[in-house]
């Protein structure tokens, strides 16, 4: 036992050195600009980048309800641990702003009031908002010792924006991404099977176990006389009732606490029993404690840290949530704009050529016009005609989308039937953004990005798992001791002396239930003691699988990470090269569709003094069109790419001051504030006046 005992002592001092090693030299998320040491090999790693910035806590928002904490207080309620927690229902009306922007049977919309109302009406944001809690019972239920089911982090993409028939499209065909956070896996490649995995942590929640039977055994005897039975009787009559009690908690230092109280009382005719009744008690506390494998909080309390990473990367990816979702309304409401002005262009072509038809006629009829050119400009009409329907159609379609984005019930008829005007145009002023050194402006992707903000919380899962794989290897060695006594008590068995062997001539004492008791406790019988339990697997060879699995599992997160800055730095540095492309497109539209609008006017002049033909005047108009649509075009895509940057550089919420507390409770205070808007040219629309809103359920 003591060799035993020493080589349990001597591996559990080499366990703790080596993971008071890798506690040192673990890789840790990206912290500055530099070469990291592989915690391994002792090889240069991977170039790290600028840290993370974390998401704000959302745990912290009032809901009313935290999922993270058992239900009441036991000491006060303890029933209500064991009843029913009920979600609250979910809302599926529409927020009162929705209502307020109705005016004159259309509803004039802001981009601003558009990512409002997406924000406390949009489906997907509220199906993501959901994963906060279900995030917060995952720590719930580690708190207890159990593993954790995990959260979906993907991005929820149900709301539709848009088809090839639009000008611009935005959005997705509905559906939930997969995610490499949380519990998703086997998203860009990576695998995640060993997450959860090494020595099974020990259950926190204290469990009490009770028994409370009784049995009456009446058995027929061959030989009544060997069994004690008196005179004349052949039957042994044993009643028996059974009260036991037993008490099992585990702590996080690996330790596992069972006390048992077990209590018999038993009547019998038969009589080779002292008692009848008899009264039998006894209890025994055990307290084992693990040695090598399953030691320490940071093996048995792994569960509960991994949680509250998973709760951080639920965070985040609410926060990516909100993000794509308000880049996707911007596209809407972006395609909703180039839908509307393409409606009042083909109006003015069909305007135009309209006119020009009624001319033509005039002249016919005085002679002074081939009529060939009469049949040319109705060609020209009803061209015209068929391209404004199509245009009508497409910006009823849009206005649709735009609605099923912000609104959660589109059953009202007067919502369903109202038109949606865009009273918001996207401005040429520079951003910032646009002449920003691209290091700096990559920075402050790396920084706000919450892909790369998940992928570092996840790695710092991953080293949890590591840890807990590494302990895995170990042998199992268990120490253990235990206390007890037992006790025995009763009435005298007037049976007694009718056995065949007769009875004792001492008198048997009387003893109630209180004195068996008290006899547990004052070492009248006490039964202790202690010993060691090891269990070494020869090969060891499925725990060296695994924890190989991890290793590798985590070198493809590191991996991944490092693909994600290229990747970002990417697609930042494109997205400054799109807006100064957009800029200029826009710029040429711009005077392209100057230079048809005043061909055409030139042309319309020389027509009407006899120096051109109707089709000269039907090609400039044709010329103009093109031009007004590529305008609308271009000035659609330069609004879609500014968004698109804003969305990649993740700081949309801090420029439009939309806070992120107020998205995941589902009430928003202040309307955003979206810079870089104009006025549209020609009429104006009435602006709605954005107010504070009424509380509303989320």
């Amino acid at each position: 036992m003591q060799a035993v005992a020493c080589i349990a002592l001597t591996l559990m001092s080499a366990t703790q050195q080596g993971l008071a090693q890798q506690t040192q030299t673990s890789p840790t998320a990206p912290a500055a600009p530099q070469q990291v040491v592989n915690d391994t090999t002792g090889q240069p790693g991977l170039p790290q980048a600028p840290q993370a910035k974390l998401t704000e806590p959302l745990y912290l928002r009032d809901t009313g309800k935290d999922y993270t904490r058992g239900r009441g207080n036991f000491f006060k309620n303890p029933l209500l641990r064991y009843a029913a927690n009920d979600f609250i229902l979910p809302r599926l009306t529409n927020t009162p702003r929705l209502d307020g922007l109705l005016r004159d049977g259309k509803i004039y919309l802001s981009l601003s009031d558009a990512i409002l109302l997406a924000l406390e009406n949009n489906f997907d944001i509220a199906i993501a908002r959901i994963n906060l809690d279900i995030a917060d019972t995952d720590i719930l239920r580690t708190k207890a010792g159990q593993t954790f089911r995990g959260v979906s982090t993907g991005i929820v993409a149900g709301t539709l924006g848009g088809s090839t028939t639009t000008i611009t499209s935005g959005g997705g065909p509905g559906g939930t991404s997969s995610a490499s956070g949380g519990a998703g896996t086997g998203a860009n490649g990576l695998v995640l099977s060993t997450n959860g995995g090494g020595p099974v942590p020990e259950v926190l929640d204290p469990v009490l176990t009770g028994t409370a039977s009784y049995e009456a055994a009446s058995t027929v005897q061959t030989t009544p006389v060997l069994a004690g039975l008196p005179t004349g009787q052949d039957t042994l009559n044993n009643n028996t009732s059974t009260y036991d009690v037993a008490y099992n908690q585990g702590f996080l230092t690996g330790t596992q606490l069972q006390v048992g109280f077990n209590n018999t009382r038993q009547t019998t005719n038969g009589g080779f029993t002292s008692y009848s009744p008899l009264l039998q008690s006894n209890f025994r506390a055990t307290a084992t404690q693990h040695l090598l494998q399953g030691f320490g909080p940071g093996i048995n309390g792994r569960f509960i840290l991994q949680a509250k990473n998973n709760r951080r990367i639920t965070d985040s990816a609410f926060r990516q949530q909100v993000l794509y979702t308000i880049n996707q309304v911007e596209n809407i409401y972006w395609g909703l704009v180039s839908a509307y002005e393409d409606e009042q262009a083909k109006e003015r072509a069909l305007g135009q050529s309209t006119q020009l038809t009624a001319d033509n006629r005039k002249q016919l009829e005085i002679g002074t016009l081939a009529p060939l050119d009469v049949v040319n400009s109705d060609s020209s009409v009803a061209s015209d005609k068929q391209a404004l329907i199509a245009s009508k159609t497409n910006l009823e379609y849009q206005q649709l989308i735009m609605k099923q984005a912000i609104a959660r019930n589109l059953n009202d008829p007067q919502l369903a039937s109202a038109p949606v005007v865009p009273t918001d145009r996207v401005g040429l002023d520079r951003l910032p953004e646009e002449d920003m050194p691209v290091d700096d402006l990559v920075r402050v992707a790396y920084t706000n990005n919450p892909q790369i903000e998940q992928a570092v919380l996840n790695m710092k899962n991953n080293e949890i798992t590591i840890k807990a794989e590494k302990n895995g290897l170990l042998p199992i060695v268990d120490a253990y001791a235990f206390y007890g006594a037992s006790a025995v008590g009763g009435s005298p068995n007037p049976n007694l002396s009718t056995g065949i062997f007769g009875g004792s001539s001492t008198p048997v004492p009387s003893i109630n239930y209180g004195n068996v008791f008290q006899n547990l406790f004052n070492s009248t019988s006490p039964d202790k003691g202690f010993g060691v339990n090891v269990t070494i697997p020869i090969r060891n060879r499925a725990a060296q699988a695994d924890q190989a699995r991890s290793q590798m599992e985590y070198r493809q997160s590191q991996m991944r990470l490092q693909q994600l800055y290229t990747q970002i730095r990417i697609q930042v540095i494109n997205g400054q090269y799109a807006l100064t492309n957009d800029r200029a497109q826009v710029m040429a539209a711009q005077a392209g569709q100057t230079f048809a609008n005043q061909s055409l006017d030139a042309e319309q002049k020389k027509y009407r003094l006899g120096a051109s033909t109707t089709a000269n005047v039907l090609q400039q108009g044709r010329n103009l069109a093109i031009a007004e649509n590529t305008l609308i075009s271009a000035t659609a895509a330069y609004a879609k790419d500014r968004a698109a940057l804003l969305q990649l550089l993740s700081n949309t919420l801090e420029k439009y001051s939309i806070s992120l507390q107020g998205a995941a409770t589902g009430v928003v205070d202040n309307a955003p504030i979206v810079p870089g808007l104009t006025a549209p040219k020609g009429p104006e629309a009435p602006k709605p006046i954005s107010g504070t809103p009424a509380p509303v359920q989320p």
